[in-house]
């Protein structure tokens, strides 16, 4: 027999924006798990409670499709469990995600996946390429880092800090992808735009047909183009609503 999960409820227990950011990230793996880019009970999605050092992460050994607003874990940079959680986290895991929250302040919220995609375009000699319209939205802002195995060793995060500096959008190569953003929803849309992008890529790369790359002129005013959809009130705000409103349709039990 299954044990059941702990039964857990934070619900009227916490602030309105500890809650509401709570109710955000959960919508948010629940996504992740819908468009198939998760990876068992691994990587993570991690957000900054506002005006705080603390931060809300997965609980270790649940599934994406099982995380809920009241099963997120809250630590600080070190990782250390600050509430009466149940539930543990992955420190391993973790640790990408404290040395981007320690360094940029803006980056309110780190998603870090294992897609299949992401891991492969991160592992050609010649990255992600502008071969599509999504790429546009990432390569103005996009950075690498070098494989260095798990990521457990402390010493690696003045790399990936260095190597991240201030993108938006980090290919690891032979490992996945990441994005950040000041809110759930913009590091969502930005991880939608670079998987897509990837998925094209190959997509285009398998065919064996030559491939047509965008105009340097075109790639080089793009990014300011993108702006008007892809960030602020237009951009990432404007589409996570309509997430959120797919998150409630799929299973609402993420609210709980």
């Amino acid at each position: 027999m299954i044990p059941p999960l702990p039964a857990v409820s934070l619900k009227g227990r916490v602030s309105d924006s500890e809650w509401q950011l709570r109710v955000d990230l959960a919508a948010c793996y629940r996504l992740v798990a819908h468009y198939g880019w998760d990876d068992t009970i691994y990587t993570h999605l991690s957000a900054r409670l506002p005006g705080t050092d603390h931060y809300l992460v997965n609980a270790f050994g649940l599934t994406f499709d099982e995380v809920t607003a009241s099963n997120l874990v809250k630590v600080d940079l070190k990782g250390t469990i600050l509430d009466n959680s149940p539930f543990q986290i992955n420190p391993a895991g973790f640790t990408i995600h404290s040395a981007i929250h320690e360094v940029r302040d803006d980056a309110h919220c780190v998603i870090h996946l294992h897609t299949p995609a992401t891991i492969a375009v991160a592992s050609l000699a010649g990255g992600l390429r502008p071969l599509s319209q999504y790429s546009m939205f990432s390569l103005p802002s996009l950075s690498y880092h070098q494989y260095e195995g798990l990521a457990v060793n402390d010493e690696e995060k003045a790399r990936l800090q260095s190597d991240l500096g201030q993108n938006n959008h980090l290919l690891l190569v032979n490992h996945g992808g990441l994005t950040v953003g000041e809110t759930v929803g913009d590091a969502f849309m930005r991880m939608f735009d670079l998987q897509r992008a990837c998925e094209i890529q190959l997509l285009i790369q398998g065919s064996g047909q030559k491939a047509i790359e965008v105009a340097q002129p075109v790639q080089d005013g793009i990014y300011q183009q993108a702006k008007v959809v892809h960030s602020g009130s237009t951009g990432g705000q404007k589409a996570w609503p309509a997430m959120l409103r797919k998150a409630w349709r799929l299973d609402p039990g993420f609210a709980e």
